[in-house]
């Protein structure tokens, strides 16, 4: 299972990276493990500003849709639209082409909430 160290993560499996006050945000490896083949990736909150631990959009799989939690708050300022045609990326590349919106973050103390690489690791068993 992929953790990538220079990350931060949630309990509810978001991965963010902070350049400045720009947060990138996708899911991570176990959690697109644990839905399987996604087929479908909702945001429907771009160009809105929302609290941390809001809902910004959901995740379908085969089985199952799951709830995006906003890790930080901020306005959302891009939804990675290859995501529309090819959400398989999520699978494949969840760190990479795989991410799903950029945030520009209103609170960045709140980064201080989220959890480290190896904080995940616990959460996870890994």
């Amino acid at each position: 299972m992929n953790i990538p160290a220079e990350l931060h993560y949630t309990k509810d499996h978001e991965w963010v990276k902070i350049e400045g006050n720009i947060a990138t945000i996708g899911i991570t490896d176990f959690a697109q493990g644990e839905l399987g083949d996604i087929v479908y990736v909702e945001v429907e909150t771009l160009d809105e500003t929302l609290e941390a631990e809001e809902i910004f959009g959901t995740v379908e799989a085969v089985k199952t849709v799951s709830d995006l939690f906003l890790p930080l708050s901020g306005e959302i300022i891009e939804f990675n639209e290859a995501l529309e045609d090819e959400p398989e990326k999520v699978n494949s590349d969840p760190y990479g082409e795989g991410w799903m919106i950029k945030l520009k973050c209103s609170d960045l103390s709140q980064v201080d909430n989220l959890l480290s690489a190896d904080a995940y690791k616990t959460l996870v068993g890994a």
